[in-house]
């Protein structure tokens, strides 16, 4: 796909969102999440994140799911998967579809099952930032070979080129029908082949960014005013952000200090249904407290595959000098 929006975009259209379903998903995630269902007519429904992953809960999901609901779509934030045992259950049990949007998590691990063979439909991004990239770009796999072939099409306007398929089969050799509406959603061959040369080393990037999580965690174990990343038993993740909380009301006053000394740090994210655009449908703040007071401590240190020893160092030093 062009890019991890429209990833989203085709899936949830595959899944046939429309008006009158809801799709029930998390704050703690980029807008596109729910933007792009929204936008297919659909009414979303926020469920709250864990206290400890920041990925969605799977009772607050339970809690809010309803006949209507089409889509769950779940998010794995920093690069550490869902609950996704836990959440197949719950959205087939109400007739809904698992949708994993695995933007941080492409070489992630589950329980020994790689991201994208376990929810019916996963979606990953290749944004510059991104664990592995195309420049720009995205992509969908599905367990389910109807659900793929509808993607596959949405992506290309809606064109039905099988003869077998089509309602006017004998009109000639040239002859193409839209039986759905779709878009030009495809993925430049050249950005493709930068992902195939990716793709041969996502391990090593994989091995990069572990160590450099591991390093963090090693050195700030012992800073006081800080509360670093759980991990998951059974979960090989693929890092992405190293998503700090920022105690006892800090983490704006840290944040300045870091940019100040020209370290990006960042703060992922700003739960969806804060944006006016949600606003101005009715959401409105308390709705989701966990994932609220989530955001209110988050702090994203600099994680990329090609950070430095001395780099990494000179975050560490500046975070336990502000911080004391």
């Amino acid at each position: 796909m062009s890019s991890g929006t429209a990833a989203l975009h085709a899936a949830y259209a595959a899944a046939g969102v429309g008006r009158g379903d809801i799709v029930v998903t998390t704050p703690m995630t980029f807008v596109a999440t729910a933007a792009t269902a929204a936008q297919l007519g659909a009414e979303i429904v926020f469920a709250d994140v864990e206290d400890a992953t920041a990925n969605i809960d799977p009772d607050s999901v339970a809690s809010a799911i309803t006949p209507s609901t089409r889509v769950v779509a779940a998010v794995d934030y920093a690069g550490q998967p869902a609950d996704l045992d836990a959440l197949l259950p719950i959205a087939h049990g109400a007739g809904a579809l698992l949708l994993e949007d695995a933007a941080h998590s492409i070489g992630s691990v589950s329980r020994s099952r790689p991201v994208g063979s376990i929810a019916d439909l996963t979606t990953f991004s290749f944004f510059p930032t991104k664990n592995l990239t195309t420049a720009e770009g995205g992509a969908v796999v599905s367990t389910d070979p109807a659900l793929l072939e509808r993607v596959r099409r949405f992506k290309l306007h809606g064109l039905v080129r099988d003869r077998d398929l089509q309602r006017h089969p004998d009109e000639g050799g040239w002859h193409q029908e839209v039986h759905e509406f779709g878009l030009n959603y495809r993925l430049p061959d050249v950005l493709a082949a930068l992902g195939s040369s990716q793709l041969t080393r996502l391990e090593r990037f994989k091995a990069r960014r572990a160590a450099i999580f591991d390093r963090y965690v090693r050195e700030l174990s012992d800073l006081d005013g800080i509360r670093l990343p759980a991990r998951v038993d059974g979960i090989d993740p693929t890092w992405h952000l190293f998503a700090l909380r920022v105690l006892d009301g800090r983490r704006r006053e840290v944040y300045t200090a870091m940019r100040e000394r020209g370290i990006l740090v960042q703060v992922n994210y700003i739960p969806v249904y804060w944006h006016p655009v949600f606003e101005d449908l009715g959401y409105r703040r308390g709705m989701c407290p966990v994932a609220e007071r989530f955001y209110a401590e988050e702090l994203s240190l600099p994680m990329f595959a090609d950070l430095t020893d001395d780099d990494q160092s000179r975050v560490i030093d500046a975070l336990r000098e502000i911080l004391s």
